[in-house]
Formats: C-alpha cells, structure tokens, sequence
C-alpha cells in the first residue's frame, strides 16, 4: 500500500540528514539504500518510532509512495546515479518525479532530464547547500528541471530549508540542469571564499604571529560586522578546537592541503567557456 509523501534514496550523511528533516516536518519518508545493513541499522536505531517506510527492494521503494511519485537520491555523481535510475525506472509511472541532490555535472542533469520526459518522467537536479547540519535543520536549495515539477516539490523544499526574513531558502531557478548549473557556481564562489579566509589566516599566523585563541576572536569580531557569513563563523570556531591527545589548538596539527570533488574546477572551465572572467575563483582552485 502507497503511504509514503516522498522517498529518500541514499543513506549517507546528508541521505539521512535530508530524511530526518522532512520526517521532522510531517512527511512520511520511505527509504532505501543498495546495502541493506544500513536500513535494519538505522531503524534499529534512530529512525524507530518515527514515520519512516524501511524497503529493501527498488520496487517495494517505489511502489510504497504515493503518486505522483517523489523520489530524492541523494547518490556519489557520475555512474552512480545512472545506475539508480535504471533500478527505479521499471517501476514508475508517468508523472513520477525523480530528484538528484548530489553535485552532478549540470550537462549529466540535461541528459537525464531529456531522456526521462521522452518517458513522460520527471527529473529534478536540486543543488543541496550547507553540508551535513544544513541537510537535518535546513539547508539552502536550488532546484532546476520542468516548472510543473518542482511545484509538485515545492512545499517539501520550502518546508526543509532554511529560513530567512525573507522566507525559504529554495526557489525555482530554471529548467533541466540549471540548478546543478546554479550549485556549480556556488560552489566555485565558496572555493574563492575559503581561499581568501586561507590566506587570510596564513598572514595573521606565520607573519604576525597570532596564536589560535587570539586568531579564533579576531574571526569572531568580524563576524560581527560586513564580514558576517557562516564561513567566518564557523572559522573562529575551529581555532578554538583543542587536539584531545596533545591538547594544543588542533588547526596547528592539521596539512595545509585541501582537495576538491569536481565543483570548482567545473565552474572554472565553463566559464573560460563563456569568457567569464573569475580570477579569485582561478586562484583558489590552483591553490588546491
């Protein structure tokens, strides 16, 4: 019997986070995941008494959602999600709406999103910004692919994301691919932000030699001011972690290495694509 409001496929981190939230926000969530252990895990555990749907099958997935059919995966980009579609895709409907959160190459969303309408299927590539805490208490989302369709997700979104003084942190931003295009972007501006709060760090340490507690109040001041963001924010509070073995700040025992999922070095080569000039974003992603 269908009886779950939207499904969440992909138990990761944010997979669950996302769960929970919706959960929190009077939705039904049926899950599934291709290891099986962690949805007996999870029920077993955190997810017990409360209204989530256990499935251990794509089929018994889909087939215990109400239709139209909302089915969130939030699946590693690239084959991954490919191969997830092919497993739901026997058991949809037309006007069933399928959803990926992760951070797919926007071109891939186009792609999927023309194949599936020849199906009359529905696809929505949904930018999912503000990591683990953003996915359980609201993050910010960009959804892209046929207007019709994100209504029909538009109240789950609203519900789930942030919030401001000026509403929800979610909008429709345009069709196929354009809210992976959209998160592309984001993520490249985050890269030159980092970047910027890197070197800004790397002055204040090695030529005048703050110490982590001087360096995590500094952060915090401007945090108060026109440098207000989360990534401030957060910065002034990783200064005054302490290592539990050594007991010294541990941002002092931490590589000064970064890596990179793909995002940044993608908005760099569309916008040489386009002649956009990005050249803070360039030196960021070099850096790494």
């Amino acid at each position: 019997m269908a009886e779950a409001d939207i499904g969440m496929a992909g138990l990761g981190v944010m997979g669950l986070n996302l769960a929970h939230n919706m959960e929190r926000n009077g939705y039904t969530v049926a899950i599934w995941n291709r290891e099986l252990e962690h949805i007996d895990k999870f029920m077993a555990g955190e997810g017990e008494g409360k209204r989530f749907v256990p499935t251990k099958s794509p089929e018994e997935f889909v087939k215990s959602l109400k239709r139209p059919r909302r089915i969130m995966m939030m699946i590693k980009a690239g084959a991954p999600v490919d191969w997830t579609i092919d497993q739901f895709k026997p058991f949809l409907e037309p006007g069933d709406i399928l959803i990926d959160g992760g951070n797919s190459w926007f071109e891939d969303t186009q792609r999927r999103e023309a194949a599936l309408r020849t199906d009359n299927l529905r696809f929505i590539g949904s930018g999912v910004s503000g990591g683990e805490e953003g996915a359980l208490w609201g993050p910010s989302l960009m959804p892209g692919g046929a207007r019709e369709a994100y209504e029909e997700i538009r109240p789950v979104w609203e519900a789930i994301s942030a919030k401001t003084d000026d509403g929800a942190c979610t909008t429709y931003v345009g069709p196929d691919g354009a809210g992976h295009f959209v998160k592309m972007v984001h993520n490249g501006i985050e890269y030159g932000d980092m970047q910027l709060i890197a070197e800004a760090y790397d002055i204040l340490r090695r030529v005048l030699g703050m110490e982590a507690a001087e360096l995590a109040d500094t952060f915090a001041e401007w945090n108060k001011g026109a440098l207000d963001s989360y990534l401030i924010q957060i910065t002034s509070e990783v200064f005054r972690v302490k290592d539990e073995e050594t007991k010294r700040p541990l941002v002092d025992l931490i590589l000064d290495k970064a890596g990179q999922k793909g995002t940044g070095k993608w908005t760099a080569q569309v916008a040489l694509d386009l002649g956009v000039v990005i050249p803070t974003i360039n030196a960021a992603i070099e850096a790494r």
